[in-house]
């Protein structure tokens, strides 16, 4: 059976149906719905004002490319201007090959690039010594709790760099769906109330942060990664296999098998919760170190990285004391967390790297 015709330019053969519509488009009009789509995301939530300096997190995956594509093509529209910044996390045989996906982008559209690394900003800590240094410590998700809050603090010290006023990365719906019921699934209701909506407004001097693709599946992405032909990194991190995220990322694909919009249906949720007053955290103070964004005395990224130089990298993720300031006083047992979530108390970094491992607060 020939294929339909495309339903917007009604010249070409479709080349997809879509999910959520069902409209049968050619990879052109495709390309074309899923910029305008993109666009309207940025210009409804005001993500990007006109004359904006954009840092996009950029790794060199599918998602991240796709974002620094579609906002080139979108930036005349925005009155911005982009910058790519990417994070040499320090993985063997993994970063390099990504980061020479990231240098061929920024040659081909003409975007200046910065690379900042772990360590050079983190007193020479890499992941592959963060993966030695916990190897025997029990936990053995350790790698992507610490690269997640490492790699938002280098993100954000990128961005600074580069004279960013705001910060893009590319998490899409899938990504956010998952982090969302990774933070259910450990009861971990403050971070399901600060990881709705579409970024951060910024907060203590922290750059804006926003997500131009979470209302995008990970399908369509990787559909308009074809028709337009981009260049990028398809291969998965060596220390994710070992991350809950694919627990999660099962989970959700068992349920779009039966509802399709189960991903949508969940980011959605996680907005509505967002805006509920008695869900809003504390507003955050100042890290007394660093004086990054801290709810604790220290922030996330200093207290890992204390617990790694006196070699307690446990407590520093969460099992037992760390070094953020004193216990909280005594709960409701009733409203006590399980031990699977007071171990996940630190969580998996989550939306904050492309590997996708688990806080939504980017």
């Amino acid at each position: 059976m020939p294929a339909p015709q495309c339903s917007s330019c009604h010249a070409a053969r479709a080349a997809l149906r879509r999910p959520r519509s069902g409209q049968a488009l050619c990879g052109a009009c495709f390309c074309t719905a899923f910029e305008a789509e993109v666009l309207h995301t940025v210009q409804a939530g005001r993500l990007l004002p006109p004359g904006a300096v954009v840092a996009v997190g950029a790794s060199g995956g599918k998602d991240s490319t796709v974002l620094a594509h579609v906002l080139r093509e979108l930036a005349p529209r925005l009155g911005v201007s982009l910058r790519l910044v990417a994070v040499d996390e320090g993985i063997g045989g993994y970063r390099d090959a990504a980061l020479a996906a990231v240098r061929r982008q920024a040659a081909l559209w003409d975007l200046p690039l910065t690379v900042v690394a772990y360590a050079d900003l983190f007193g020479g800590w890499t992941m592959d010594a963060v993966a030695r240094s916990t190897a025997g410590s029990g936990r053995s998700r350790a790698c992507c709790t610490f690269c997640g809050v490492l790699r938002r603090r280098a993100l954000e010290e990128g961005a600074r760099l580069v004279g960013a006023t705001h910060i893009v990365t590319g998490h899409n719906a899938d990504d956010m769906a998952e982090t969302v019921l990774m933070n259910f699934l450990r009861g971990d209701a403050g971070r399901l109330a600060r990881g709705g909506g579409l970024g951060s407004r910024g907060e203590g001097g922290a750059l804006p942060r926003c997500r131009p693709l979470q209302l995008a599946s990970q399908k369509e992405v990787v559909l308009y990664a074809h028709f337009r032909r981009l260049d990028y990194f398809s291969e998965e991190c060596v220390y994710a296999p070992e991350a809950f995220r694919g627990h999660a990322r099962h989970l959700l694909k068992l349920l779009e098998a039966a509802r399709p919009s189960a991903a949508l249906d969940l980011v959605h949720s996680a907005e509505r919760l967002a805006l509920a007053p008695a869900a809003r955290p504390p507003p955050p103070g100042a890290c007394s170190r660093c004086g990054a964004l801290a709810s604790r005395a220290l922030c996330q990224a200093c207290a890992l990285l204390d617990g790694l130089q006196r070699g307690r990298p446990r407590l520093a993720i969460g099992k037992g004391r760390d070094e953020e300031g004193p216990p909280p006083p005594p709960r409701d047992p009733r409203s006590a967390p399980g031990p699977a979530a007071a171990a996940a108390a630190a969580g998996e970094c989550g939306a904050a790297c492309e590997g996708r491992c688990a806080q939504a607060s980017v």
